[in-house]
Order: C-alpha cells, then sequence, then structure tokens
C-alpha cells in the first residue's frame, strides 16, 4: 500500500528536488496546507482534483461557488484557490504583454496563452514585419464553443493597411482538443491564397487549447499558395 505523504515530505522533496519534482495533487497540498477531520490535506488535495477530472487547469479555472461544492474544501480554501488561479492568470497576461517579436511558435503560444482559458472560439491575427517584429495583433471574429466565422478578405485588407510582410494565424479550441479540423483546413488555405497575391506570407497556423498546441508548420500542413 502507498503511504499518504504528509505536507511536510512534500515540502522538504520541494527544497530538495525542486518544485517541477512535486505532483500536481503535491503542489496543491502545499497550497491548501491543512486537510479535515477526516482527510489530510494531500487527500483533500486528490479528492479535488479528481473532481474536475484530475485537471489542474479546470481546477483553477472554477469559481468560488464551484469549488465550495467539493466536500471539505470550505470558504478558506476555495477563496484560496481563486486567487492563486486569478494571479497565474495576470502573470501569463504580462508575459504576453512581453513579446513584441516572434523568432518561434513557442513565441506564438506565450502571447496567446489566454486564449487557452476560453470558453469561446476566438480567431486571432499576428501581422509581422519581414523580420518579425510585431505590428499588430487582432482579433478576427468570435464565436461559439464549436466555431466562428472568418472573413479572410478583412484580414489580407488589415495586412495591406498595416504593411504587414506576414501573417500567423492564431485560434483556440475551447473544447481542449488542439487537433485542426476540416473548418481549419479550409480557412487557413483560403487566407494562404489571398494574401500570396499580394505578396504577403502566412508563415503558421497556430492552434491553443488548455491541453495543448498544434502548428501547422511544424506538422507540415501549411497550404502551398501555388496549388490549384
Amino acid at each position: 500500500m502507498n503511504e499518504i505523504p504528509d505536507s511536510k515530505d512534500i515540502r522538504e522533496k520541494l527544497m530538495i528536488l525542486g518544485p517541477d519534482s512535486l505532483t500536481d495533487a503535491e503542489l496543491l497540498t502545499l497550497l491548501i496546507r491543512e486537510g479535515t477531520d477526516s482527510l489530510s490535506a494531500y487527500q483533500l488535495a486528490s479528492r479535488m482534483l479528481d473532481s474536475f477530472g484530475g485537471s489542474l487547469t479546470e481546477l483553477a479555472h472554477a469559481d468560488l461557488k464551484r469549488l465550495r461544492m467539493i466536500e471539505g474544501c470550505g470558504t478558506k480554501r476555495a477563496v484560496m484557490l481563486v486567487t492563486a488561479g486569478e494571479l497565474s492568470r495576470r502573470i501569463a497576461k504580462q508575459e504576453a504583454l512581453s513579446v513584441t517579436a516572434i523568432s518561434s511558435n513557442d513565441d506564438v503560444v506565450k502571447l496567446f496563452a489566454p486564449l487557452a482559458r476560453l470558453h469561446h472560439e476566438e480567431f486571432w491575427v499576428l501581422y509581422l514585419t519581414s523580420a518579425g517584429r510585431i505590428i499588430d495583433r487582432g482579433r478576427a471574429s468570435q464565436g461559439g464553443v464549436s466555431g466562428t466565422v472568418v472573413d479572410y478578405r478583412l484580414i489580407v485588407k488589415r495586412a495591406i493597411e498595416l504593411l504587414a510582410s506576414s501573417l500567423i494565424l492564431v485560434h483556440n479550441h475551447p473544447s481542449g482538443c488542439a487537433s485542426p479540423s476540416e473548418e481549419d483546413f479550409q480557412v487557413t488555405e483560403k487566407i494562404v491564397k489571398a494574401a500570396a497575391l499580394f505578396d504577403i506570407r502566412v508563415m503558421d497556423h497556430i492552434i491553443i487549447s488548455s491541453e495543448s498546441h498544434f502548428s501547422f508548420l511544424q506538422k507540415g500542413l501549411m497550404p502551398d499558395p501555388n496549388d490549384d
């Protein structure tokens, strides 16, 4: 039988091996600090995670009312978790604002990390210089849970107005699955071909979800603007 770790053991593990060595349940244990009369802090942390299917992301997005529904959580711990979640969102937002140029798709994922937390779909475009400096970033459309309508003509028109040399397309999948849909392939091809008419290159199309991200460029799926 596996021994249930206590907070002291977990703190020592963190100090010796670093925070990356801790599981989600162990990190959550240190955050809530104390358990209940019948549950240790680790057992309570595990229960909280189980309440959200083991997803730390879903737990971090939960509101106060939902957290208080978890047996043993209570108002004090619920407030602590909501505060921690809000801190992480503000940190991610500030980090995103610090990105002024794009050198890899990791920069794009960092810039648009807040999209992963949305419950509806949004389609954004990065307008870049030939050196990869960001000229502008704009939301092209906003839709529901399962999709959004994108007007490729407005995207290209904006690129021409900004004298952009290249574009990167970004949108989110609220479902959590970052794999592209058939509609994603179609809209990518339309924008690539329309932009090419004005010598504007679409460098990548990145899909962001709460679990992962997907790069058309990395997967070798960017359409050729010269294909019929």
